[in-house]
């Protein structure tokens, strides 16, 4: 694929849709290359500087500090690799905001279970790639033939 400088604010606003649509990310410790795991990030649409994670008190991700993630869109049309810093969450209220069936699912002490660890990531910096495929070019690439200049995107880096 061929990337242009993109419009920031169109793919910052492609980001949030791909993440709404499909809100697992590979999340890693700047710290803790080994670190990496797939995590469900807990979204806000009034909140587009932050996003949440709950896990453990013996998970890794308890270190907290500088994390980066990758997101990979459910239709595969937008990339985002994406920095940030976790801290613990300590407000119920976010946490009952945050709080539903598929997280209850790993907790079954609910709100209160003592190894519960609600994680925030404040967002920094992100590369956002961005590009349609569609089935015509899909095809293509499946005979082997040469989708260079068919297949164009954009790209972005900004500020979360």
């Amino acid at each position: 694929m061929r990337y242009d400088q993109g419009d920031p604010e169109e793919l910052r606003e492609k980001f949030w849709k791909a993440m709404s649509a499909s809100p697992i990310v590979m999340l890693q410790l700047k710290s803790d290359p080994e670190s990496a795991a797939p995590m469900t990030a807990q979204l806000d649409k009034d909140a587009n500087s932050a996003i949440w994670f709950f896990t453990s008190r013996t998970n890794r991700f308890a270190e907290m500090g500088p994390a980066n993630a990758i997101l990979e869109s459910k239709g595969h049309d937008v990339f985002a690799s994406f920095d940030g810093n976790l801290t613990e969450e300590t407000s119920r209220e976010r946490l009952e905001k945050q709080w539903n069936n598929f997280v209850e699912a790993w907790f079954p002490g609910g709100k209160d279970d003592p190894d519960l660890l609600m994680l925030r990531m404040d967002l920094g910096e992100a590369a956002i790639w961005a590009g349609e495929v569609g089935t015509l070019n899909t095809v293509r690439m499946m005979l082997g033939a040469d989708v260079t200049d068919k297949i164009k995107g954009g790209y972005a880096k900004i500020d979360i």
